[in-house]
């Protein structure tokens, strides 16, 4: 469905998701591919997608399930992987990413989905939409393959911002919990903050400073808090949100996509290294294909920005048409729980109910 028929469209009771057609390295034909996959799998989703019009026309023309489940909004502009976040805040007004984000601001969509410049898109998100009461620090949530029986923990930040001091990370425990219960479904999240060791006595002071904060909030908030972590338990069933810096969970999360990457190479290497390994490699196809499901980074594309008065989900920016489709789906998931009032009700709640041990510990102030 193109702009001539929008009442259509917002009529329709069901999720629509913004979705910045242009910003990834693949261009808007994956993007349209990876919501067309969304699309035949879920029929309860609509579109509004942002771009240029005649690309974007002829793209979702040749898609049998996005037949009328897309509206178009035209974007001459484009925010490239290379662009200076202060220059789209101030001239990026007519790229797709600017008018996908406001698609949200203006309640025409629930989520909004891109696969551009992170820095771009979270300046912009954070200047559009505005920051939650409360938040000083938005951050970016990311969904990491693990023991855990859902398959995932959370872990935040992933790159929103370098710093963070200990009432930042008391407030991504607080906003990683909701994640944890509305994207994972878990009653009681266990919160672990990411550091050297787990001894209380190793880090720097902020990490311990945080440590004795977010401990003291554990029963208000509803988590339970297992202490200091290590970048080993991050995959582990020990715990469900991991709690860290933006430059250190960036680090981390970069680490662990070139890992999987690289094992993946290794495998493909030993099993095509000689007629007798093909061999083995046709016998075990099957345990094979789904180790190689498991190990997909593109299952958990989809980095989440909490902390804003909407929810935006920023894509991988080499995201094919799978990766695509499962920021979609996230997106979808999150719309449908309601997670944005969540969030914020649960920011202002704790912002009210703080503990006495919280203000004491934290010096008595609230930012």
């Amino acid at each position: 469905m193109t702009e001539e028929h929008p009442q259509e469209l917002r009529a329709a009771p069901r999720t629509v998701i913004s979705v910045d057609a242009m910003g990834g390295d693949r261009g808007a034909a994956a993007v349209v591919a990876g919501i067309s996959l969304s699309a035949t799998k879920n029929p309860d989703i609509r579109f509004i997608l942002h771009g240029q019009r005649d690309e974007l026309e002829r793209l979702v023309a040749r898609r049998k399930p996005l037949r009328g489940r897309v509206e178009i909004r035209h974007a001459d502009g484009v925010v490239t992987m290379d662009a200076k976040p202060s220059h789209v805040m101030r001239h990026g007004q007519d790229t797709s990413m600017w008018s996908a984000i406001d698609s949200v601001r203006n309640g025409e969509a629930t989520v909004a989905v891109s696969c551009g410049n992170t820095g771009a898109l979270m300046l912009l998100s954070i200047m559009r939409l505005r920051k939650l009461p409360g938040v000083n620090r938005p951050a970016i949530a990311c969904l990491w393959p693990s023991r855990n029986p859902g398959g995932f923990n959370v872990m935040l930040d992933v790159g929103a911002d370098v710093r963070a001091d200990e009432r930042d990370l008391l407030q991504y425990a607080l906003m990683g919990t909701s994640y944890a219960r509305n994207g994972l479904g878990l009653e009681r999240p266990r919160v672990g903050l990411l550091n050297v060791g787990t001894e209380e006595n190793k880090g720097r002071a902020e990490l311990k400073a945080a440590h004795d904060l977010i401990d003291a909030a554990a029963e208000s908030a509803n988590y339970s808090f297992v202490g200091f972590v290590e970048g080993g338990d991050i995959p582990s069933s020990k715990v469900d949100v991991i709690v860290t810096d933006g430059f250190t969970g960036n680090v981390a999360l970069k680490t662990g996509e070139g890992t999987a990457k690289l094992l993946s190479d290794f495998m493909r290497e030993a099993f095509t290294a000689t007629p007798l390994s093909k061999m083995a490699a046709l016998l075990a196809y099957t345990s094979l294909r789904r180790l190689k499901k498991r190990m997909d980074p593109r299952r958990a594309n989809g980095g989440v920005f909490l902390g804003l008065n909407g929810t935006v989900v920023k894509s991988h920016g080499a995201s094919d048409a799978t990766g695509v489709s499962a920021a979609v789906k996230l997106a979808f998931e999150l719309a449908q729980s309601g997670f944005t009032e969540r969030l914020a009700a649960r920011v202002a709640a704790s912002n009210a109910t703080e503990p006495e041990s919280v203000r004491e510990l934290a010096g008595g102030s609230k930012r």
